[in-house]
């Protein structure tokens, strides 16, 4: 749960939330599309099912902390309790900046919570349930939505969007495929999406494409046409185009560079 974080990881998803306190340094991370950089005092979140990656070697201390929703809830919460946690949502604010008193007790909270398993692993894990159910609504207490109008009917839709997209993409990759989904138009969905994103749906589901492939890419020995089928597309050329219109570089170069590092 402790981690000197030195190298880089490579593009990556989990069925753990993970949890990335820093108390020296800085860290650098890709989260789906978007890049964040963080500080001392800081939080990022990678909810389960998300694709992530370390590109660069940062030097800093801190806490590295994974676990899965039923380990949180287990005899104290009821089975819905962590959708209170918005930043354990695909769509939430995965950079988190806390005040001086919660980042104090963020800290101690990790603390109690590594001594724990430390001496005792996951005997006592009542203890360290009630820990990280303390730890999440310390971090909640100071989380801020991405929208300054998180509630608004255009970031309800966004959002629901953004789950659809995590866990459909293999095998839809239309806007009119989660139009139908989310039963509005597509016209609809597209103005929401740019409303509240600034990118339109249409660049939401390449991009989410294009992070599978790159998972595919690291984590198998498929071949750049198993993959393409894999996410979807029977057209070997057209992945290939779609691939280097986001990374600049064809799936063929990507894996060469990764057979490289």
């Amino acid at each position: 749960m402790i981690l000197l974080m030195k190298l880089p990881v490579p593009p990556a998803r989990t069925t753990n939330h993970t949890i990335i306190y820093l108390t020296e340094g800085e860290a650098v991370m890709n989260i789906g599309s978007e890049t964040y950089k963080i500080f001392k005092d800081e939080c990022l979140i990678v909810p389960a099912g998300q694709v992530f990656s370390f590109r660069n070697i940062d030097i800093n201390k801190g806490y590295l902390c994974s676990f899965h929703d039923d380990f949180v809830v287990g005899k104290f919460g009821k089975s819905d309790l962590l959708k209170d946690f918005e930043f354990l949502r695909i769509w939430g604010n995965p950079e988190i900046r806390l005040n001086e008193p919660t980042s104090g007790f963020v800290n101690n909270l990790f603390k109690r919570i590594l001594e724990e398993y430390a001496t005792n692993g996951i005997q006592n894990q009542d203890i360290i349930q009630s820990y990280m159910l303390a730890l999440l609504c310390e971090i909640n207490h100071v989380y801020k939505p991405i929208s300054n109008i998180p509630y608004s009917a255009a970031s309800i839709l966004t959002n629901r969007f953004k789950e659809l997209i995590s866990s459909n993409i293999r095998t839809k990759h239309r806007v009119t495929d989660y139009a139908l989904l989310l039963n509005v138009s597509p016209n609809h969905l597209n103005k929401s999406v740019k409303a509240i994103t600034g990118k339109s749906s249409s660049k939401w589901i390449d991009e989410t494409i294009v992070l599978e492939s790159k998972v595919l890419l690291h984590q198998s020995n498929l071949t750049i046409n198993e993959i393409a089928i894999e996410v979807g597309h029977y057209d070997q050329s057209y992945f290939s185009r779609l691939f280097k219109k986001y990374e600049g570089v064809t799936p063929q170069e990507f894996r060469k560079m990764i057979e490289k590092s």
